[in-house]
C-alpha cells in the first residue's frame, strides 16, 4: 500500500489534480515520503500524456487538414498544461533566465529563484511550445494511434529522465525554499528501478506504434538530452535544482517528439 500512497503523492504533488480530505489524510506528508514518491514521476507522466492523447485524437477527428492537425496539437498541449499547472514549463523558463547569459554559480542560482520571467526564459518557452506543437501536428499522417502512442511514451519516458540527474549529481538549489528540497538526498537504485518498471511499459507501446527503428532514435535522443543536460548542470551549477529537472523533462520530451518526427 505504500506505493499507492507514493503514487497519490507524486500525482498530488507533480498535477493538478484534486487529493483532498479523506484521501489526503490517508496518504500522509513527510519530506521521505515525498523523495519516495519521485520514483512515480514517470507513472505520474501516464496519466498527463493519456490525457494529451485523448485529446489530440478526439480534436483530430473533428479539425481536417493541416490546420486541424496543428489545432489538435495545440489544444492537447493546453490540457496536459492545464493538468500540470506548467510545472515543468517553469522550470524551463527558470533554467533559461538562470543559464541563458553568462552569469557566475551564484548569481545563476539566484537568477533561478526570481519568480519574473525574463527575455531568455520568454523566448525559451516560446520556441519549446512552438516546437512541440509543429512536432506533434507533422506527425499527424502518421495516424492517430501513432501519435497518440508517441505523447503517452515521451511524457512517460521524459519524466524517467529526472530521476537519473537526483540519482547522480547533488542538490545545489535553495533547501530553505525549494519545493524539491526533499529530493535533496539522491535516490536510491530501488526508487530508480520502480521508475524504470513505470517506463518498460512505455517503451513497449512506442515499438508498438512507431515499431524498432523510431523507437531507437527517440530513445538515443532522450538519453543525449538527458545527458547534455546532466553535463551543463555539472559545470554551470555543480549539481541540480527543482527547475532543472522541469528543464530536463521538457527538453527529452521535446528531443522524442523530434526523433520521431525526423524518421517519419
Amino acid at each position: 500500500m505504500n506505493g499507492v500512497r507514493h503514487y497519490l503523492l507524486a500525482l498530488q504533488f507533480f498535477t493538478r489534480v484534486p487529493v483532498t480530505g479523506r484521501l489526503a489524510e490517508w496518504i500522509g506528508f513527510s519530506p521521505q515520503m515525498l523523495r519516495a514518491s519521485a520514483a512515480h514521476f514517470p507513472g505520474v507522466g501516464w496519466l498527463v500524456g493519456g490525457v494529451g492523447a485523448a485529446v489530440f485524437v478526439l480534436a483530430l477527428q473533428g479539425l481536417p487538414g493541416v490546420a486541424g492537425a496543428l489545432a489538435a496539437a495545440l489544444l492537447s498541449m493546453v490540457a496536459t498544461v492545464l493538468l500540470t499547472g506548467a510545472f515543468h514549463e517553469d522550470g524551463l523558463a527558470d533554467v533559461a533566465d538562470g543559464l541563458g547569459g553568462s552569469a557566475d554559480r551564484s548569481r545563476a542560482l539566484e537568477i533561478m529563484k526570481d519568480s519574473r520571467i525574463g527575455a531568455f526564459g520568454a523566448i525559451a518557452l516560446v520556441l519549446a511550445l512552438g516546437l512541440k506543437a509543429a512536432l506533434l501536428a507533422s506527425m499527424a499522417g502518421q495516424g492517430a494511434q501513432a501519435v497518440a502512442g508517441a505523447i503517452v511514451g515521451a511524457h512517460v519516458l521524459s519524466r524517467l529522465a529526472p530521476l537519473f540527474l537526483i540519482r547522480w549529481l547533488p542538490y545545489v538549489g535553495d533547501s530553505g525554499a525549494s519545493k524539491a528540497k526533499p529530493l535533496a538526498d539522491a535516490i536510491g537504485g530501488g526508487a530508480l528501478l520502480v521508475g524504470v518498471l513505470w517506463s518498460v511499459p512505455a517503451a513497449l507501446l512506442m515499438l508498438a506504434t512507431q515499431g524498432p527503428a523510431r523507437t531507437i532514435a527517440m530513445a538515443v535522443a532522450c538519453a543525449l538530452a538527458a545527458l547534455v543536460m546532466a553535463r551543463m548542470f555539472r559545470r554551470r551549477l555543480q549539481g541540480f535544482t527543482g527547475d532543472g529537472l522541469g528543464a530536463t523533462q521538457q527538453l527529452c520530451e521535446l528531443a522524442i517528439y523530434l526523433a520521431l518526427a525526423w524518421q517519419a
